[in-house]
């Protein structure tokens, strides 16, 4: 009998998170569709997962907090016993100078794109290393490996600068237990905060003269969790379109 193997997408109610779910669901995947207020959302997208993973669920639980994020794992391994992906999607984005930035703005960005991540990856690699094999994907940020000032952007891309160091941090240290861990950087992608006029403006920026996709972004997330990636750890991919290379 084949082994059931599980993925929690945090963030999967909507937008990219639920193009990763939908993707890893078509591969197999038995999904946990997590999110932390769109109850109807992640309802629709348990709906499109379960097309092809019916024991796919979800679980509510706000991941930016350290009982939130073991929630999320506690519900999961009660129900699976394993967890075989952790993709890191979640994260608020912020536009506003240092000056600007209010102090619970500061926080709440830090702790949505970086510190749930951490959370989520420290609940998980118990069970990842009991299993010897496991694979964690966390999302960055616009070639967030180089790091350059962000005026409008600051509390964002320290957030997503440090997810490179956790990124490369957990590769080294969880190799030997079979965990592999990724980062990777969307560029402009199209969702449900799309407005005209990023459609208008935003690719002309672009050397492949277009916005990304969801789906580009989850093709590469199951590329990395599959076997023909089993090499690759520590790595940090872009998916932007050429974007500032």
């Amino acid at each position: 009998m084949t082994q059931e193997r599980v993925a929690i997408v945090t963030g999967s109610s909507k937008g990219i998170g639920r193009g990763i779910a939908q993707r890893l669901a078509a591969d197999g995947f038995t999904i946990i569709v997590n999110y932390q207020r769109d109850a109807d959302a992640a309802q629709e997208t348990l709906a499109l997962v379960q097309a092809h993973a019916p024991r796919s669920l979800t679980v509510q639980a706000d991941v930016a907090t350290p009982e939130g994020a073991k929630r999320l794992l506690d519900e999961t391994l009660t129900v699976f016993s394993r967890v075989d992906v952790l993709v890191n999607n979640v994260g608020p984005f912020l536009v506003k100078s240092v000056f600007d930035t209010e102090i619970d703005e500061w926080r709440r960005t830090l702790d949505g794109n970086l510190s749930s991540a951490f959370y989520c990856t420290k609940y998980a690699l118990a069970t990842m290393r009991a299993q010897k094999s496991g694979h964690i994907v966390n999302l960055g940020s616009l070639n967030v490996e180089t790091t350059r000032g962000a005026p409008t952007t600051t509390a964002y891309n320290a957030a997503k600068t440090g997810l490179v160091v956790l990124t490369k941090s957990v590769a080294r240290s969880e190799a030997r237990y079979g965990i592999r861990c990724n980062l990777v950087n969307p560029g402009f992608v199209e969702t449900y905060a799309t407005t005209e006029a990023d459609r208008r403006e935003l690719p002309t920026l672009v050397p492949l003269g277009s916005l990304g996709t969801a789906t580009d972004i989850a093709e590469m997330i199951a590329f990395l969790v599959s076997p023909k990636a089993r090499y690759v750890t520590g790595a940090v991919l872009n998916v932007h379109g050429g974007l500032w290379v």
